[in-house]
């Protein structure tokens, strides 16, 4: 009766699968994450309110206008900051 119960052989694998399986695994959920990262990226997209032309060239003169003036004052605070060093090292 011991011999009986020996012979029956459980199709279950024991413990981790093998590496080639869970590479093969890893490789397979890495597609399914990219492709629904993208699926999801294109669903965001068609809710996004595109902004019309009138609007987008308005921001952009905004978006130019800051530049320069930000430009205007780093050159200011770059030209003090020079003439304080030039009297420092004068003094």
């Amino acid at each position: 009766m011991a011999d009986e119960k020996k012979a029956v052989v459980k199709n279950e694998p024991a413990g981790k699968p093998n590496i080639f399986v869970r590479i093969g695994q890893w490789c397979v959920n890495l597609c399914k994450r990219i492709v629904k990262a993208f699926k999801d990226m294109w669903t965001e997209l068609k809710r996004v309110t595109w902004p019309t032309k009138r609007k987008l060239m308005i921001y952009s003169a905004v978006v130019l206008v800051f530049m320069l003036f930000m430009a205007v004052v780093i050159g200011l605070f770059d030209l003090g900051s020079s003439a304080l060093v030039k009297l420092i090292r004068i003094g």
